[in-house]
């Protein structure tokens, strides 16, 4: 046997104390993960059917019953495609807010960088539905204390609450993303900007040709979550019912969900769960791979 012979890997030792560290992860995870997404697929495949008008109803195996009716259910596709809208458009402004005002705090002409960098993620902190039930008291032109914008632009009508929605989710998660963003922007070595000083690139340049290519991963991370989120939205077309009527029960693909439930029919609001959940994966896949390619091209 030769020194240049290849070495066999050594066998892992103290198992048994791996498995102890996460044996308290993999049953959190088994039990609030696996086993409720596994109940929804169960339920999405089961139907209710009844022994003739008044008989007791009972659940049966229905295959993909559920799944077609889903796919025939307009209200549904209509939310998603309300919410893709939303997205398409706040999710890059949300972004491009981010990044500028990452980009301000990192830069070494701005003073406090400490108390803005509090300021901008304050709101962060500030639960989703007492940030929609703020906003939508200064939307409402009777409770706001602008009732001269409220009383000229009506935000809560049907044309305007989806934005005003918007303006919400972004108020609140633009600090955030910036938070991520800027410590990206913290990661980058110190090296390369001295080197640009020495050749002369502006604070502009150096922002433009450097910081922001470097930052693109964690840009590509904040539009993932973002998209996952905008998916999901709830709470803010939740709590803004009480404020106007535009807002129905089957304004975003999670209100139709609930209120399907609330019928009740479990069944095909698990139906629904579970293609939402398969297309916002399918989504973020997507978008994450178009990226990368662009990225190393």
């Amino acid at each position: 046997m030769t020194d240049t012979a290849v070495r066999r890997p050594r066998a892992v030792r103290h198992r048994g104390s791996i498995a102890i560290f996460l044996a308290p992860f993999g049953m959190l995870f088994a039990l609030f993960y696996i086993v409720p997404i596994g109940y929804a697929v169960y339920q999405s495949l089961l139907v209710v059917e009844r022994d003739g008008t008044f008989g007791p109803a009972v659940q049966v195996f229905g295959g993909l019953t559920q799944y077609i009716a889903v796919f025939e259910n307009q209200a549904f596709w209509s939310s998603i495609g309300r919410v893709l809208l939303f997205g398409v458009v706040q999710v890059p402004i949300m972004l491009g807010i981010a990044l500028v005002l990452a980009l301000l705090l990192d830069s070494p002409l701005v003073r406090g960088s400490k108390f803005f960098r509090l300021a901008f993620f304050a709101p962060y902190a500030v639960p989703s539905v007492i940030a929609a039930i703020m906003w939508g008291f200064l939307y409402s032109p009777n409770l706001s204390p602008f009732t001269g914008v409220t009383q000229a632009v009506d935000f809560l009508s049907a044309g305007n609450v989806l934005w005003s929605i918007a303006n919400v989710v972004t108020w609140v998660y633009v600090g955030y993303n910036m938070l991520i963003i800027y410590s990206a922007l913290l990661a980058i070595p110190s090296e390369i900007y001295e080197a640009a000083r020495l050749d002369g690139a502006s604070q502009l340049r150096i922002a433009w040709s450097i910081k922001i290519p470097l930052v693109v991963p964690a840009l590509v991370l904040t539009g993932i979550f973002s998209i996952i989120g905008t998916l999901q939205l709830l709470a803010e077309p939740q709590v803004f019912q009480s404020f106007t009527s535009a807002v129905t029960s089957t304004f975003t693909p999670n209100l139709t969900i609930y209120s399907t439930a609330s019928v009740p029919n479990i069944s095909l609001a698990a139906a629904m769960s579970v293609v939402l959940a398969l297309a916002t994966f399918v989504l973020s896949f997507t978008v994450l791979k178009l990226t990368q390619r662009r990225t190393a091209a």
